[in-house]
């Protein structure tokens, strides 16, 4: 019990360090957006979400490279992008009130999202198809010219992205080195932080005699996702609700399409396991179902669909428990 107490405190220092780091990393962000005149949906969907983001890509360099964790990281990944479109949509409503949507958002970035959703999957079914694992069940490798595949959607969102920079009168300021001083400073504490997180992950898993990705996926998930949801509320409470929903989305594409690829291309080749890898990438699309078909409906977000969103993410977290604790087994052991 005291180590598994020692392991929680150390999650919850390290998600206060990636807070702070996130906090430098996210100001400087919105400087440079400001200072190159971007505009709002973009500052959202890209400049905020990569910076909020560099913690799920982090976890995923780190446990793959420091840990041997790939799958870790996959789970991070995809907690982190449950609790993106479940809880900070819900906690930013909850704080500011109702929250309006637009075409833009919902036939743009919620479109592009589901389909990065699919093309993570079909790759990983791509990697058991062409390269399977030796054991006797569903496994399979990924390969660089695979991770390939995320990254080219990627550059096709921003090459969309650019478009609409390219047709936005922009009013640019000067931008100081100072600015880029502070971003790299909140990435270097960030990195720090998530370590932590990843430590902790892995300990709580051996504690349990449960897979480590399954921690990954509540412990490093939640804590990584700490800027996201700094982001969005604050600008949720300044009534900026296109730039908190983009940076949802936006942060959701980056981490699926980049911080899973990376991982692969750093490392040459990771093996990944079908039974883990579904489950999680299964809840994933049930939680993107309800997100789309909330934020479609009359284009706003209320406080009764604000909880609705909670309370999925509390069934989300349950689930979890119990597979930890070995009372469900829907994710093999």
């Amino acid at each position: 019990m005291l180590e598994v107490l020692s392991l929680l405190v150390l999650a919850a220092v390290a998600t206060a360090v990636v807070w702070k780091g996130s906090e430098w990393l996210e100001r400087a962000a919105n400087d440079l957006a400001a200072g190159y005149g971007v505009p709002g949906v973009v500052q959202g969907a890209v400049i905020a979400a990569v910076g909020s983001s560099m913690p799920e890509l982090a976890s995923v360099l780190l446990a793959t490279l420091r840990h041997g964790e790939f799958e870790l990281g996959i789970g991070a990944i995809v907690g982190s992008a449950v609790f993106n479109l479940l809880v900070i949509p819900g906690a930013a409503v909850l704080v500011g009130g109702r929250m309006d949507t637009n075409r833009d958002l919902v036939y743009k970035e919620a479109l592009f999202y589901m389909l990065a959703v699919a093309v993570l999957l079909l790759t990983f079914s791509l990697a058991v198809i062409y390269s399977p694992g030796s054991g006797n069940g569903l496994a399979g490798t990924m390969t660089r010219p695979l991770a390939l595949l995320p990254l080219g959607l990627y550059a096709l969102y921003l090459f969309v992205q650019f478009l609409d920079v390219a047709e936005h009168d922009a009013v640019r300021t000067d931008v100081g080195l100072g600015t880029w001083g502070w971003f790299a400073v909140g990435l270097v504490v960030i990195v720090v932080g998530v370590e932590g997180l990843v430590l902790a992950a892995i300990g709580l898993g051996d504690a349990f005699a449960t897979p480590a990705f399954l921690w990954g996926m509540i412990v490093v998930a939640a804590g990584s996702s700490v800027p996201d949801a700094f982001v969005s509320v604050v600008a949720a409470r300044e009534g900026r609700a296109s730039v908190s929903l983009a940076n949802v989305l936006g942060s959701n594409v980056f981490d699926l399409l980049v911080a899973i690829p990376a991982g692969v291309l750093v490392a040459g080749s990771l093996e990944i396991s079908f039974p883990h890898v579904v489950p999680m990438m299964g809840f994933l699309i049930l939680a993107t179902v309800v997100f789309f078909a909330i934020v479609r409906t009359d284009m706003l977000l209320t406080r009764r669909e604000a909880w609705t969103l909670l309370v999925l993410y509390g069934v989300f977290v349950g689930w979890l428990i119990l597979e930890s604790v070995g009372t469900t087994n829907v994710v093999p052991t």
